[in-house]
This record gives C-alpha cells, structure tokens and sequence, in this order.
C-alpha cells in the first residue's frame, strides 16, 4: 500500500514550508521510487481542483492569498453570490466573499467553486472569477470497516457497488460498523483501482432508531441547519397585526390537516348561496410577511425549496419560529393572512373570485378522521358544535366541486400511501396504508381551486409568477404504456390527442383486477414529473390550463414566490415593494423554478429512501417468514417484487431462480428459462421467503417459493437447478 500523506498532512507541511519542492515533500515524508509517483499524481490534482496552488504561487503570510479558489456558499440580500475561501491563514473564521457578477450569469449554486482574484473592496473581499472548476470532491456515505490503520467505506447507495479505501491516517477516528460521511482523496495504488476516501464526519451507529432518516438528509445533501443570521431573524419576528388587513376574525374558519401535521398553511370555510351555490374562503399563512425579498431567511427558504417530511422528523423550509409558530394557523389565535374568496355554482363551477390580505382566528384544528367521522353521523365533543354550522356546508360545497371535477377529467390514479408508525424510541411498530376518505379530496379539491384562482388571478394583472407545469407524456412512454395494458389484455386508445379520460378509461378497466397496481404503476412512470417554470405550460395532470402553488407557503418556496406577485398585484400593505414581487424576484424567477424543481426531486428521493429503510427496518425481524405480493418489475437482474402486506419492493436475484440460462425481453418485459420454459412476468402472484435485508441501504432480497399459486420444484438439470411448476407451466401473456 502506498505511503503518500493525506491530504490534511501535505496541506499542514506546505503551509509550514512554502517554498518546499517536490522533492522536499518526499524526502520529509521518506517517500521513494513508485511512491514518488504517486505523490506527484496527488500533487498535480491538488491543483487542478484548486485546493493547493503552484508553488510560485504561495506565500507564508496570514491572510487570503491574492488568486485562491472559492466555493460558493449562497447569495446575500441584493441576490450577489457570496463563496468561502478554500485556503484561510488568518485568525478565526475566513471572511465571507462577495463574487463579482450575478449567479446566473453562471449558473452557479451553493457548492461550485471558482479560481478568482481575490481583492479588497470597502470593509469586505470580493473574487473576480477567472475559471470554473471542476465539482468539489466526490463524497460517499457509508459503513466504514477497520483494517490495520485504516480501513475501507462499504456505500450505503443502492447504485454505487464499489468499496472505498481509507489510507492510513484518513479513518478520521471512525470505529468499526459505524455510519460515516467520507470524501474522494484519488486513487489506491495496487488494488484494481479502487478509490481512497478520508473521513470527514462521523455519523454514529446506523441501527440506531431515527439514524435512517439521517442517512438520506446525508446522502442527497438537504440542508439541516439554519445560519445563523435566518434563526435571528426569525427570533425577532412579531406577529402581524390588524393594520392595513381585511378582519375576517368574524368568520369560522377551521383547519384539516393530518393528524400528525407539523405546520397548517390553510384554513376553510363555505358560505351557502342562493341558487345552491356556495362561497368557499380558503385563508394561507401569510408568510410574506415574515420572509422578505433578499432577507437571509429568504436566502435560506430558497436554498431548501421546500420542507422534507420523514417518519420521524421534517427539515423544514423555515424556523420553527415561523413554521410552527407565527405562520402555523393555530385554533383561537389572529393569524395574518392571504385569503380568497371564491363563488362556485351549483354544479362546482367556479364563477368568480376575490383576493384579501386579512387576519382571521380559526374556530378549531381538526384532524382529517375527525372530520369525516362527523360527516359519518359520529362527531365528538369538538366536531359536534361544529357540523351545523361549519363542517356540514364544507361537505356540501364539496359534492359540488367533486361534480365539476369528474366533468373536467383529471388523471384518477389510485397509489395507496403507505403510513410507517413508529414507538417512541423510534422503532417501527407498524406498517399500514393509509385510508382516503372524503374528508381528504374536500382539502384537495379547495386547495386546487385557489391555486387555479391564484394564477388566473396574477395572468389577468399581468404580473409575473412561477407556474406549476406538468407536461403531457413522452410518446414513447406511452407505447412502452401501451405495451403493457395489451400484455395484461387491456387497451390504451391509439392514433388521437392523448387526454387524462383516455387513461382514465385504462385505469377503469383495471380496477378491481389483478393488474390494478401494475397499471397504476406503470400510469405513473409513463407522466413526466411536474415542475416550476414562469412560462404556462399547464397541467395536463389535473387537465388545467392555468396553474401555480398558492396554498402551502410555509413549506414551498413556489408559494411564497406567488403570495408575493399578489402582493404587488395588489399594492397590499404599508409596504409592498417590502414583502412584494420584487426586482431581484422577477430578474431570476426562472433560476428560481430550476432550483426548487431539483430541490423537490432531492426531498422526494430522500423521503423514498427513508421509506425502503423504515420498511427494511420492519422486515428485518421476519427474516425467514413467508409474504405474499406480485412482480412489479423484470429485469436482466432479476424480478422485484412489491409485498401486499407492507408495500415493500424486493428483489429475486436471477441468480436464485436456477442455473439455466434465462432470456430477457426487454420488449415486453419478461424473463424466461431456456430449459424449465417458464415465463416470468410483471403482475404475477408470487409467494417468496424473505431472505436478507440490509436497513441500511433499504435493500430486501426475496427467495421465489411459488408462482400464481403453484409451489415451484427445482431439480437438477444439465446446467444446474431450474424451477419447474407443479402442474401446468405459466404462459407468458402476450398481445391482444
């Protein structure tokens, strides 16, 4: 193995010595022949990342050298890229600098870094940019193994199959087993390639309950702590009073929410109208108010895009000052507010609308099971005073609404959420799916319609906003769609303009079957995902025209973004150029779409993963027990297999099914044995031994014991094992 320093070593002996060659390195470390080599190499990348410059170009004094690399940490108020420098010899922390030039006129974003000059500028620094480099270092999550001084990181991502090695010197104090955040260092010399690593965090035992969720805020970098700054600021908020504001404290509003909410953006109301029409206020947290244009709350919101929902914690967009507190609707309390009022028909046609900026004080905080137990004729002591009165006219403006959406067609896919209970120590007590009940498409159905009135609203004034877009699918996934209803021996329409009712007819035929959650499923990966864009695209999902996030500002960043065009639109408060739309807002609406669209991609893949671990977690005491479910996936690899009970997604290594050659048609998705003949297809009912599960990764590996309800024999041929049926074979379902 290679004795060459880490780079913390050659860092601290450089800064001591300058002026040392290369040679001096070698000689004060005892480096010889091929280990030379290998210095020179880890020279050499030091300086193309940026991270050590030429020797001509060091100097020992304190300070911020004149050209250094920088890497960009966030923008300020004025929307200026603020960067840290990588090399710091001066006392405390490092000077924050100001990057000359705005970020999108580089596309930069927290984490690139730069080569700059670096110059002095009023009280401050500011780098004059002369190259982009390359990303900072790869970093890796993992379980770090020991071995003599060092050791090697086994990755807990699923796609990353490589261990990593940990030189001598680089555990970074890292105890056997334990979780660890490490980062690329180059390449080991003698052992096939494989990359070094040096630790850079210690992250504890990774069975630990709620270290799950911590592994993926890790892995998918999600920001977990505030600066500094936002928290004060947050700490000096006061709560908005009556001034310039509609009192609406007269009305009773009440919020549903889950039972388990952490914030409440909305609160409801309907007023019955003559004709059997009705008024539907819908009130949300007026957060403008307390997270202003160029503020370092408002850096930090767009940072995060959106809050990040765990089993066992969330990392929201705000404090918990504001999230929880200021911004959060809470029963009997005046709560500032952005409220429409929207006039639907009898048939839920929306009529007209009007915007307010208001305080109002919500009558009750209700659970969505609450809720629907007084509309089942079972109210408690806090729904029962309230059914006459408030509860029952929301059911009744809802059965309007639900009329007008069924005549508008939007896309009906029925994917069951899946609700992990944890103990109080955080350990997994149960796995369920959750219930739909009306009381949850009544929140759904209000929330739609003022997101469709917030963008109609904010188009008609002419003022800018960020839309939620969701294209129309790709023609070819939609064959690929088409493929698999035919195999299942339904249809999907051909030659027109595809419309949600021509999958709706789709998901129709197959509800009630065996194919319902394949097609489903296969519904899903066929739509392109949604995003924000200051261009209207519409929303084919929901079969809009007109559509933007107005109604979750405390943990959407899109939504405040629009609350703020309505600001301006309006000229609402002392004000409005404070809290409004403003010029900087307007000069990067578009950078803003790209950046929350990939933080809400981070958050949903964090929350996924999270998920496959909790459920890993649950399945890792039922080691060797029985489970049934279905194939939901065939691959050259392998079949994935979706468990009824709980949900989770297994895999049978092809590996397992026997040693005959097995033939995969990628076409139509299927998997065949070139001796036993039998067809493996997505949505066949397996019985499968659950075999190994690693929590860490979220990864279940399942043994096939049957297939459509006939136990599989295997018997030794020509080339090994094989499965066989009892009885008949299993026919492949083809076209048609």
């Amino acid at each position: 193995m290679s004795q060459i320093p880490d780079r913390t070593a050659l860092l601290a002996f450089l800064d001591e010595n300058p002026e040392a060659s290369r040679r001096d390195v070698a000689r004060a470390f005892g480096l010889r022949g091929a280990d030379r080599d290998d210095l020179k190499r880890l020279l050499r990348e030091m300086e193309e990342e940026g991270v050590l410059r030429p020797r001509r170009e060091r100097r020992r004094e304190g300070g911020l050298p004149p050209v250094t690399v920088v890497e960009v940490t966030g923008t300020d108020r004025d929307g200026d890229l603020l960067a840290r420098p990588l090399e710091w010899h001066g006392e405390g922390e490092p000077p924050p600098i100001r990057v000359e030039g705005r970020a999108r006129d580089r596309a930069l974003g927290p984490g690139d870094r730069l080569l700059a000059r670096i110059a002095r500028e009023g009280e401050g620094h500011v780098a004059r940019p002369i190259k982009r480099l390359a990303a900072a270092p790869a970093r890796v999550l993992g379980l770090f193994h020991a071995e003599g001084a060092g050791g090697r990181i086994v990755p807990l991502s699923k796609g990353e199959g490589r261990e990593w090695i940990v030189g001598p010197g680089d555990a970074g104090g890292a105890q056997e087993g334990e979780l660890v955040e490490a980062e690329a260092v180059g390449r080991e010399r003698g052992r096939l390639g494989l990359p070094r690593a040096r630790v850079v965090e210690r992250l504890g035992d990774p069975s630990a309950p709620r270290a799950l969720s911590l592994i993926a805020i890790h892995e998918h970098g999600i920001p977990e702590t505030f600066d500094p700054a936002a928290l004060e600021e947050a700490e000096r908020a006061v709560a908005a009073g009556p001034e310039g504001r509609e009192d609406l404290r007269d009305l009773p509003f009440v919020t549903i929410d889950p039972e388990d909410a952490r914030d409440r953006d909305d609160a409801v109301l309907a007023v019955p109208e003559e004709g059997g029409g009705f008024t539907l206020w819908v009130a949300i947290a007026d957060v403008a108010f307390y997270v202003r244009p160029g503020s370092a709350l408002d850096a930090e919101a767009r940072l995060r895009g959106n809050s990040t929902y765990f089993p066992d914690r969330v990392v929201p967009m705000l404090p918990e000052r504001l999230s929880g507190d200021l911004c959060s609707l809470h029963a009997g309390v005046d709560r500032a507010v952005i409220a429409v009022a929207m006039r639907i028909d009898a048939e839920g046609r929306k009529t007209g609308h009007r915007f307010v900026r208001g305080l109002i004080r919500s009558r009750a905080s209700l659970a969505y099971e609450a809720a629907q137990r007084a509309a089942d004729g079972q109210p408690d002591e806090t729904t029962g005073p309230l059914w006459e009165g408030v509860l029952r006219r929301l059911f009744a403006a809802h059965r309007a609404l639900a009329r007008a959406r069924e005549a508008r067609g939007p896309l009906e896919l029925d994917l069951p959420e899946r609700r992990i209970v944890l103990d109080e120590g955080g350990r997994v007590v149960s796995v369920a799916f959750r219930e739909r009940l009306e009381a949850h498409r009544l929140i759904e159905e209000f929330m739609i319609l003022a997101n469709v009135a917030a963008a109609e609203e904010l188009v008609a004034r002419r003022v800018p906003l960020l839309f939620r877009v969701h294209e129309e699918p790709d023609p070819l996934k939609l064959e690929a769609l088409r493929e698999t209803a035919e195999a299942s021996g339904l249809a999907l329409a051909r030659g027109q303009v595809l419309r949600t009712t021509h999958l709706n007819r789709l998901l129709a035929q197959a509800a009630g079957t065996d194919q319902a959650e394949l097609i489903n499923m296969a519904t899903l990966r066929s739509l392109p995902q949604a995003f924000y864009a200051p261009d209207n695209l519409g929303h084919f999902g929901l079969a809009l025209q007109l559509y933007a996030h107005f109604t979750s500002p405390i943990r959407r960043y899109a939504d405040l973004i629009v609350h703020r065009a309505l600001i301006a639109a309006h000229g609402w408060g002392p004000d409005p150029a404070a809290d409004g739309l403003g010029t900087l807002d307007r000069e990067r609406l578009e950078e803003t779409g790209e950046l929350i669209s990939a933080a809400e991609r981070r958050s949903m893949q964090a929350e996924r993963d999270t998920t496959d671990r909790y459920l890993a977690a649950y399945l890792s005491e039922r080691r060797g027990t029985e489970a049934r479910g279905r194939i939901s996936g065939v691959q050259r690899f392998g079949l994935f297999v979706r468990l009824d009970e709980t949900g989770a997604d297994g895999l049978v290594p092809v590996r397992s099914l026997g040693e005959e050659f097995w033939r995969f048609d990628a076409r139509d998705g299927t998997l065949t044995g070139s001796e036993s003949g039998v067809t493996f297809a997505a949505g066949l009912r397996v019985l499968v031994r659950i075999a190994e599960v690693s929590t860490a990764s979220g990864a279940v590996l399942l043994e096939l014991l049957e297939l459509e309800d006939a136990p599989l024999r295997r018997r030794r041929g020509r080339k090994g094992a094989a499965p066989r049926r009892e009885g008949r074979r299993v026919l492949r379902r083809r076209k048609g």
